[in-house]
């Protein structure tokens, strides 16, 4: 029995990093602070990301600050995504797998759609976006009720999380599997390293060593 892969979109199926650095851009510039090339970014990104925001201003941004910067992230994000496309490989990878599912933290009712808009959405067992019931769980909870949902078809012990940021393989942690981090979406080499888990830099490599943890 192969191993059964749960895809993360943004940044890893989904090849977003350029549109996500220049909505964060946008949105340091409304409290004057200057841009970042997306090497900086990846340098500087963590979960969560108002942490991030605190690290730049010297101090915790205030609730006002923060409604304002999310807003504007979100109108810049949305209007550079048309513009993204999947990541290179990822349409041959995804026809070629016949275990597999997409769970994102991205909203579920924006997600299906731009999934289904790419002709992929028939190559996974489920697609699950974030939908607002489990209040403020992070992935890992995510993680553990996609699974479930699957009702006893996936052998958890047979199951990789590949993503691009420390916080997959945390989720994964959580959740009982393992994890694969791809390193072309937010998260730098350097800080994916760090985590203990192996770490590719395309999606091929990614799959096989998925493949290489369960054989």
């Amino acid at each position: 029995m192969q191993v059964h892969i749960v895809w993360d979109w943004n940044g890893t199926l989904f090849d977003d990093i350029d549109a996500v650095v220049e909505a964060s851009n946008a949105a340091f510039a409304e409290l004057g602070l200057p841009p970042f090339s997306v090497a900086e970014y990846r340098e500087w990104y963590r979960v969560p990301v108002i942490d991030c925001y605190a690290d730049r201003l010297g101090r915790m941004p205030s609730s006002e600050e923060w409604v304002r910067m999310d807003a504007v992230f979100h109108e810049h994000y949305e209007a550079r995504r048309s513009a993204c496309a999947l990541t290179v490989g990822a349409a041959e990878i995804l026809r070629e797998r016949a275990s597999q599912s997409l769970l994102s933290m991205y909203g579920h009712e924006e997600l299906v759609p731009l999934v289904r808009s790419f002709g992929i959405d028939g190559h996974f067992r489920r697609v699950d976006g974030r939908d607002g019931t489990s209040g403020t769980s992070g992935k890992g909870q995510y993680l553990i009720r996609h699974l479930a949902a699957m009702d006893g078809h996936v052998d958890p012990a047979r199951v990789v999380l590949i993503g691009d940021v420390p916080d997959d393989a945390a989720a994964a942690a959580e959740a009982g599997v393992k994890a694969v981090l791809y390193t072309g979406g937010a998260g730098s080499r350097r800080e994916l390293s760090r985590i203990g888990v192996p770490v590719a830099d395309t999606l091929a490599d990614a799959v096989a060593r998925a493949e290489a943890l369960v054989a």
